[in-house]
């Protein structure tokens, strides 16, 4: 890992020393907060492929960890709803990386009057090891880092985040994926890699190692196109296609049947009665849609029942429902 560690240093400490507008193509608007005013530097190393600020996600005052600091933007948004010394840790590896996080964190300073650069913390440290005490935090998150690792180190990654969060803490991720095949020149190319191209997995296989790491629930939240790998210009004989996902995991006890994972299904009783009750605690109101995770999808489309409608994965789920 240490080489794929080092060609990411090299590249995030350019895109500190020089914003690199186009390094990668944020897939989700940026949020407009009333009293929010976002320094334009911040916005030119958004390095992220989605969104990791969710305001359901942010109430109560929460403890926040940020891994991967980038410009600073998502610190800046997450710290709106921490107004707290210390509310916001923010890690990462690159020196340069920090040190323009912290200047352009007090270039928010001056345009936010509601804002005090103290209210983020920054630390050196990889998200394979975080300088974090276990149980501290109530919503962790990561834009677009932690597809530059191998699976064991995404493991271990994973079981960081895992270990920092408060039963119940949010673990929010957005991440490229693909289900076409990754050339092994294209997998090993440590550049590639540390641009966050070439280490997509498959999302059921992502979910999956989000899942062996102990979350008991994982919601996708949304999955758009994002980048193509064409033969023209990589090491690939077919078209590539990348998605941008963004999943929130939720450190809940795991279930004896394996973790809740919502994908956008919803369910549709329209039968003659009020509701339909399947006494394993999901209600169907008539003709009412419920939004319901995989597990219950199943169980539901195997009863042979012709009056409950389930609809396919949309890959857009927004809270509600039961599994």
């Amino acid at each position: 890992m240490e080489k794929y560690l080092k060609a990411t240093a090299n590249v995030y400490r350019d895109a500190a020393l020089k914003p690199d507008v186009g390094l990668c193509c944020t897939t989700t608007p940026i949020w407009q907060l009333p009293g929010l005013s976002i320094p334009k530097i911040m916005q030119e190393m958004n390095y992220g492929c989605g969104s990791t600020v969710h305001p359901r996600d942010l109430s109560n005052d929460p403890n926040i960890l940020y891994v991967g600091v980038g410009g600073g933007m998502e610190v800046l948004q997450f710290a709106y709803f921490s107004r707290k010394a210390n509310g916001v840790i923010g890690i990462d590896i690159v020196d340069e990386m920090l040190e323009a996080c912290q200047k352009n964190l007090l270039e928010a300073e001056k345009q936010n009057d509601w804002f005090d650069a103290k209210f983020v913390s920054l630390r050196k440290g990889t998200a394979l090891s975080l300088p974090v005490e276990d149980n501290s935090i109530d919503v962790a998150a990561q834009n677009c880092l932690f597809n530059i690792f191998t699976k064991d180190d995404l493991k271990m990654a994973l079981d960081e985040m895992y270990r920092v969060l408060k039963p119940h803490g949010k673990l929010v991720l957005s991440d490229p994926i693909t289900e076409n095949e990754m050339p092994a020149s294209l997998r090993n190319d440590e550049r590639l890699r540390a641009l966050c191209l070439s280490g997509s997995l498959p999302l059921q296989e992502y979910l999956d190692m989000i899942a062996n790491a102990g979350f008991g629930t994982i919601e996708v939240r949304a999955k758009r196109p994002y980048r193509i790998l064409d033969p023209k210009h990589y090491d690939t004989p077919q078209l590539i296609m990348l998605e941008s996902v963004e999943v929130c995991a939720i450190k809940d006890p795991m279930p004896e049947d394996g973790p809740c994972i919502f994908t956008g299904k919803s369910a549709i009783y329209f039968g003659d009665e009020e509701y339909f009750d399947d006494q394993k605690g999901h209600i169907l109101m008539n003709n009412q849609p419920l939004a319901i995770c995989d597990k219950t999808a199943d169980i539901l489309g195997n009863m042979g029942r012709q009056d409950i409608y389930i609809s396919e994965s949309t890959f857009f789920y927004d809270g509600g429902g039961c599994c």
